[in-house]
């Protein structure tokens, strides 16, 4: 076409290639997001129990993309974009869907308030840690084994296991709006707050003489949540809330330790100056 003006027109910048391992952490991000959805349309059913399973598919996920991301070398900003907004989908409104079609309608305007306030806290709890991630300082080492609050996906976990134990129990109880909506208050609240609760994202070395016994845990509780998956995952949630006590004291231990390790920095040793000579005594001398 011919430009009357007789200006080159500026061309259009081509995006460059990306190879699939670049790709494959953004691939199993979108994986978990629709996982999230998956489980929002089985609720729309009442069909809990496979809404519960997609979601527990999508904790899966999130745990594995941001590894891959970190094994390949492929982490990126849009990455991490992408993430937060699955994990809000799958881990802040999946949820609250869900126990809100359960039980929390019965409760009217104050169940819906609950509801909210849950989506809302893992919104915050989120961007908490996005803002973290622009920090000019990075955090202190001490730090590096410990969330701040509970993550969105065990946050999620926890807040649904008055819909898990309902599928193993007739108990009315666990379904009473009230008692749902002491979780959602109460989880949404723990995302926010700024306790230390472990983290396992870094690895750990492990002693020889551990490593047999942790493989036949690990196994057991594979065999418990093939048998018995309703009973296992609040038994294991349970266990998990049990461990904030724990996580508390290792975290103060750890920045004790470390705020004593910056004070036992050896300080440059300082010759003090010799007194000055008595004038007096001098001139007697002479």
């Amino acid at each position: 076409m011919h430009n009357p003006l007789g200006t080159t027109p500026p061309r259009r910048r081509r995006i460059d290639r990306m190879s699939i391992n670049r790709l494959l952490p953004n691939i199993v991000t979108l994986l978990a997001l629709c996982a999230g959805l998956t489980a929002m349309r089985y609720g729309a059913e009442g069909r809990f129990q496979p809404a519960v399973g997609a979601l527990i598919l999508a904790g899966i996920l999130d745990g594995l993309d941001g590894r891959l991301a970190r094994r390949l070398g492929a982490t990126s900003r849009f990455g991490a974009e992408l993430d937060s907004l699955a994990d809000f989908l799958s881990f802040g409104v999946a949820p609250a869907f869900l126990l809100y079609n359960w039980t929390m309608k019965d409760a009217g305007p104050i169940g819906w308030a609950l509801v909210l306030l849950f989506s809302v806290c893992c919104a915050l709890r989120l961007a908490r840690f996005n803002t973290g991630l622009d920090a000019q300082t990075a955090p202190p080492p001490w730090m590096a084994g410990f969330f701040t609050g509970v993550p969105a996906p065990a946050g999620a976990g926890l807040v649904l296991l008055p819909l898990m134990i309902s599928f193993e129990t007739s108990a009315g109880f666990v379904s009473h709006p009230v008692v749902v909506g002491l979780f959602l208050a109460g989880i949404g609240a723990l995302m926010v707050s700024r306790i230390p609760t472990y983290s396992f994202k870094r690895s750990r070395r492990i002693d020889a003489q551990y490593v047999l016994p942790i493989m036949i845990v690990i196994a057991a509780v594979a065999a418990l949540l093939a048998t018995s998956p309703w009973i296992t995952l609040p038994f294991l949630g349970a266990i998990y809330v049990a461990s904030f006590p724990f996580s508390i004291r290792a975290a103060y231990a750890a920045r004790r330790a470390a705020a004593n390790a910056n004070n036992d920095v050896e300080q440059p040793i300082t010759v003090p100056a010799p007194p000055p000579a008595d004038i007096s005594d001098h001139r007697a001398q002479n």
